[in-house]
């Protein structure tokens, strides 16, 4: 349904321009978990933690109802979304248990560190080594290292494409296929950027492009970050050797652009891509209730590229 004047209306006062999220983050959080509740006893689930360092990063694995009939055994690593600042593994877990049913694989969502009590690179650095220890451990799934794929949404597509692009340069493992939900890509989200969907969708369609900034700024340990390609993929220089690439983005999304800039500049390195933009959706529809179109459109797209059926170019 496309979006009408009642609901550009709607839309604008849910936004929120003025908020300032730099000196309230703590109580974001606290409300995303608490408007996305999740009951334990309705899914198979397993919680684990993997040890890092001097902390540990809780994982929790989500598995479908029945697996699908003649397709291989997959693993989703998926990254939440939220800034790198808000969500959790509860407030993604109805995301994720609906994620497993719809593709018939294991789900492994990571809690990782947040900003701002924890910058730039940590959360990066805690879904880098939860991705490790899943692909040294692929076989206590009786799964093939090429059916573990990188799956995010918005600063969780930032983080797949990142720990994409660390996988290479460290060398420890080899990703087959990444999926970004509406990923953030870049390190400027001004009017100024030059991207048109940053002036036309970053005020009055929930997320806007303040809200950006702010996130980013509670994310970044220092200016020098904005700088660094693991913070913002599109500015890396050699983008070869990427997974194959799914991106989908949102029609009405200051992020949109830039998401399918990236997916652009991944094809122009070598890289197999496809890229599709979902009408009429804004920003966060993946967390949507499973019924809703945009919801249902995107699992047909992620089973069509699981199962190789996607023409990709």
């Amino acid at each position: 349904m496309a979006i009408n004047k009642a609901m550009k209306m709607a839309l604008k006062a849910l936004s929120y321009t003025d908020l300032d999220i730099k000196k309230n983050y703590k109580f974001h959080r606290q409300l995303k978990t608490a408007t996305h509740p999740f009951l334990k006893t309705r899914y198979k689930i397993w919680d684990h933690k993997i040890e890092k360092d001097n902390h540990e990063i809780p994982v929790r694995l989500f598995f479908p109802k029945k697996y699908r009939e003649g397709k291989p055994k997959r693993i989703l690593i998926f990254f939440h979304g939220g800034g790198w600042v808000t969500g959790n593994i509860d407030s993604y877990s109805n995301v994720c248990a609906n994620m497993a049913d719809q593709t018939g694989a294991v789900v492994v969502s990571v809690d990782y560190r947040l900003a701002p009590e924890h910058r730039f690179p940590s959360g990066l650095e805690d879904c880098y080594t939860a991705t490790r220890e899943i692909f040294k451990n692929a076989d206590y799934f009786s799964t093939d290292k090429e059916n573990i794929i990188l799956i995010g949404d918005s600063a969780g597509g930032n983080l797949a494409a990142a720990v994409s692009l660390l996988a290479r340069d460290r060398g420890e493992f080899k990703i087959s296929k990444q999926i970004l939900i509406y990923p953030a890509t870049h390190n400027d989200h001004s009017d100024e950027t030059g991207f048109p969907s940053i002036r036309k969708f970053g005020r009055d369609y929930l997320l806007t492009s303040k809200r950006i900034r702010d996130y980013m700024d509670l994310y970044i340990s220092s200016e020098n970050d904005l700088k660094n390609p693991y913070l913002a993929p599109l500015l890396a220089e050699d983008l070869s050797n990427q997974p194959d690439t799914l991106i989908i983005t949102a029609e009405y999304d200051p992020l949109r652009d830039e998401g399918e800039a990236y997916g652009e500049k991944l094809r122009k390195h070598g890289n197999k891509v496809y890229i599709y933009r979902m009408k009429n959706a804004l920003h966060g529809f993946i967390s949507l209730p499973k019924h809703f179109v945009h919801v249902k459109r995107t699992y047909e797209i992620i089973n069509k590229f699981l199962d190789n059926e996607l023409f990709i170019q």
